[in-house]
């Protein structure tokens, strides 16, 4: 069901957001707190320590001897940022496809997992106030009052509660704290674009406080189509957060939070890529990529029936903080339960004789704990911990046509258009029945039930005074449980018209049509052997790991350090949801890294690098296979592949004036197949993997303190290099296979905003835009139907967005 028709809970968004705004009156707000002292008039002149957590401790993020990107929430608000996936162009070595807010991607240097069923693990662990995030689909949430994030990269297996085989993306809220505070912030922007967040912290007494927060992000969409006038591209999704804290004691925090997130929106829509003929004709077949059009500029046709991408996302965390003499223990039990529709179109035309959608619909519930001891002394700092994960996933992978569409694939896959030949003996036979017009459904069930227990340490050793040495190891051991099953494709209107037909007599009067008749009951996309298809199909396994990390560190003076690292990475095996009685086995890798970290504070300069080196052993990848099902229509499969990669990556922080800051951060990669080939035969041994080899970003923020409050006026920009093609590449769509343009295309974007702040910073104002020059790019191909009805589709970025946004704080 459409979380559209839950008007319990579009009343609850209206119902938090309302309270929080009403919170903000002046007389409620003077109530509860003091006057806020001025603020320095010294701002913005020194480049600020950055505390992080990336070692499970507390230390500055000069003093961590791994490649860490922090975007703290000034940069949030500098982007209009709603989530993560809005960011990734200015972190390079980081990739978020978010064609889909619920089945979104992540790959750090140049490692993802392209599968989005349950029955794998994602390599870039992504943590929300270090509990797990299980799954695509609750890995993407709205940004809701976060303090910092936190992008680790090269293996993390020793510092996570779940190891993370390409690094780890660690996103931590903002917590309660003893003054009064309140917020409420408005945007205006293009498109229809209305978001509103707001919070309030509340001191209870002098040992508890609560901390409210809510937000909503709506907007009509970027993308028209040309025959209905309906919007692609558009927002609806609302967000709450409460925490509590409770100081039991001077050596005691809890913290109780709870969150939740709705998404009920229209899916992403299918570019066409060919001109189609006046109904019915069909577009040229096979599909000549000489004549794709454009899909910058192309008119859009869609049809889904359905349409929806929705999700309803619910998570509860304990957290239990107690210091000790010997150090601290801390205690981290969460739950999380989400549900996602999302209902697509594959073919790019609006024609029921091409039509065909996907719709993946997943329930997820996950049970987490953690607990964590740490300590330090003059010899040592040293961290341990033991972690329990359950999981209970269930997904539905469904495959939507009519029989008008399945006559089309039996004409250009096996030159048999079995429906039209029936229907053409219905009409001379003067019988007022049709096969056409019916709706068409093949499903894939999947249920996986999965544990994973881990004991993990990671211990500092103080060699000296300038030498350190970390070692590390974690034990993993995963359990799957997992399941398939395809039960016979649905059909009721065509098996009504087929038992009117068969009562008759019809098929028995001629002996072609007694060979058609088994045709019009056989799965065309799900076709499986006998024995596999309609029955329940369930395999286990187990996989175990240790992983070590090895780091040592050398401060050559104050403000300069050196590091050097080895860490192994794993991810557990599992199952292709759409490949029945599959089976992978798990992926390491090996990682070795060098780099430094410094900083000139007479200059206030700021300047980290770090080269590496790994090997990705079995790593797993879904690809699109047109030999995959025996109608030709192709299906998604599991490769298997070692990659190797080596690359170096640059970050600066200048506060070249007290106004002015500048910031720049670059990425290069290479990864090659160091031995792949695929199920086609296609050896990719030493071919690019498609990562792009070049990516940077460069920044500016310029503050004016005047007495009339502060203006601030930020510029970001960001490239990404070509992507690298290799043969496989344009049957999966992420090199071009036409003259007309580049899937693969270098990327740029900027972004610029000017604000104003009152003195007090109780007020604020401000313009932005993103991607202000109007940069499109064509993200990537769809071949899914290309070989059944000759209709590739594609993908392609936002334009320009710009909006005015109001800010008040008291």
């Amino acid at each position: 069901m459409s979380i559209r028709t839950h008007k319990l809970a579009e009343g609850l968004r209206l119902a938090l957001l309302g309270s929080v705004a009403m919170s903000f009156s002046p007389g409620f707000a003077f109530a509860q707190q003091a006057a806020a002292p001025a603020e320095d008039a010294k701002k913005a002149t020194d480049l600020g320590e950055i505390v992080v957590t990336a070692q499970s401790r507390e230390q500055s993020l000069q003093e961590v001897p791994i490649t860490v990107t922090v975007i703290t929430d000034r940069r949030i608000e500098q982007l209009a940022a709603t989530d993560l996936s809005d960011m990734d162009a200015f972190i390079p070595g980081l990739q978020i496809s978010d064609n889909s807010p619920t089945q979104p991607r992540y790959a750090i240097r140049g490692i993802s997992t392209g599968d989005f069923g349950i029955g794998t693990d994602p390599a870039v662990g992504v943590y929300i106030d270090g509990v797990y995030a299980a799954r695509s689909g609750g890995a993407l949430l709205a940004f809701n009052d976060v303090e910092r994030i936190e992008v680790l990269k090269g293996p993390q297996g020793t510092l996570f509660g779940r190891n993370s085989a390409a690094g780890a993306v660690s996103i931590i809220s903002k917590k309660p704290g003893d003054q009064f505070e309140g917020r409420a912030r408005l945007r205006w922007g293009n498109d229809g674009r209305q978001y509103l967040d707001g919070l309030v912290n509340a001191p209870i007494n002098e040992d508890m406080a609560l901390r409210v927060s809510a937000l909503s992000n709506r907007s009509d969409g970027w993308l028209r189509d040309s025959a209905t006038g309906e919007r692609y591209h558009g927002d609806d999704s609302w967000a709450a957060r409460a925490v509590l804290r409770w100081d039991a004691s001077e050596k005691t925090q809890v913290l109780l939070s709870y969150d939740h997130e709705a998404i009920d929106q229209l899916a992403r829509p299918a570019i066409g890529l060919v001109a189609l003929p006046a109904y019915p004709g069909l577009p040229p077949y096979p599909a000549d990529p000489a004549t794709y059009l454009d899909p910058r500029s192309a008119p859009v046709f869609n049809d889904v029936v359905g349409n929806e991408e929705s999700r309803r996302f619910d998570g509860g965390t304990l957290s239990i903080d107690h210091q000790t003499d010997w150090g601290s223990f801390v205690s981290t039990t969460a739950w999380r339960g989400f549900e996602t529709v999302n209902r697509e179109d594959e073919d790019g035309t609006n024609r029921i004789n091409l039509y065909f959608d996907t719709a993946n619909r997943e329930k997820n519930q996950s049970w987490y704990q953690e607990f964590k001891f740490s300590g330090a002394n003059e010899r040592i700092d040293w961290v341990a911990g033991v972690s329990y994960y359950r999981e209970h996933a269930r997904q539905v992978s469904d495959t939507n046509a009519f029989t008008d569409s399945m006559d089309t694939v039996l004409l250009n896959t096996a030159g048999l258009p079995a429906y039209s030949i029936l229907q053409q003996v219905l009409i001379d036979n003067a019988i007022p029945l049709s096969v056409f017009g019916h709706s068409w459904q093949e499903s894939m069930h999947n249920d996986g039930r999965f544990t994973s227990q881990a004991v993990f340490g990671d211990v500092i050793w103080h060699l000296n005074d300038k030498l350190n040495l970390t070692t590390g190891l974690r034990y993993t051991r995963d359990s799957k449980h997992f399941s398939w099953f395809n039960g016979p494709r649905y059909a009721p209107g065509l098996d009504a018209t087929l038992a009117t037909l068969d009562a008759m007599g019809l098929f028995g009067m001629d002996p072609m049509l007694a060979m058609l008749r088994p045709v019009f009951d056989m799965d065309i996309v799900f076709a499986l052997p006998p024995g596999v298809d309609g029955a329940l199909i369930e395999r286990s396994d187990t996989w175990q790991d240790f992983s070590p990390r090895v780091v040592l560190d050398y401060r050559a003076s104050e403000h300069l350090m050196w590091f050097g690292s080895v860490a192994k990475g794993y991810k557990a095996g599992g199952f292709n949801s759409v490949e029945v009685g599959s089976h992978f086995d798990n992926e390491d890798v090996w990682n070795y890294e060098a780099g430094f970290k410094s900083r000139f504070p007479g200059q206030r300069l700021q300047f980290n690098g770090s080269v590496y080196h790994y090997v990705y052993k079995d790593k797993q990848a879904i690809r699109l296979d047109p030999s995959s099902s025996g109608s030709g229509i192709p299906q998604y499969l599991v490769d298997t592949s070692d990659e190797q990669a080596w690359g170096f990556e640059l970050d600066a922080q200048w506060q070249a004036t007290d106004g002015l800051g500048l910031q720049a951060s670059l990425a290069y990669i290479d990864a090659t197949y160091k031995d792949k080939i695929t199920s086609t035969g296609v050896d990719l041994s030493g071919e690019p993997t498609g990562e792009p080899t070049l990516s940077f970003a460069l920044g500016g923020d310029y503050r004016w303190m005047t007495a009339h409050g502060d203006v601030e006026l930020s510029v970001l920009h960001a490239y990404r290099s070509k992507g690298r093609c290799n043969g496989d590449s344009q049957l999966q769509g992420t090199c071009s296979a036409s003259p007309n343009f580049q899937s693969n295309a270098a990327q740029q974007r900027t972004d610029v905003r000017l604000g104003w702040t009152s003195p007090d910073d109780r007020w604020g104002v401000a313009v932005f835009g993103n991607n202000v020059f109007d940069k499109r790019y064509v993200t990537g191909v769809g071949n899914l139907t290309t070989s059944v009805f000759g209709t590739p589709t594609a993908n392609i970025s936002p334009p320009r967005q710009w909006g005015l946004e109001l800010r008040a704080s008291f």
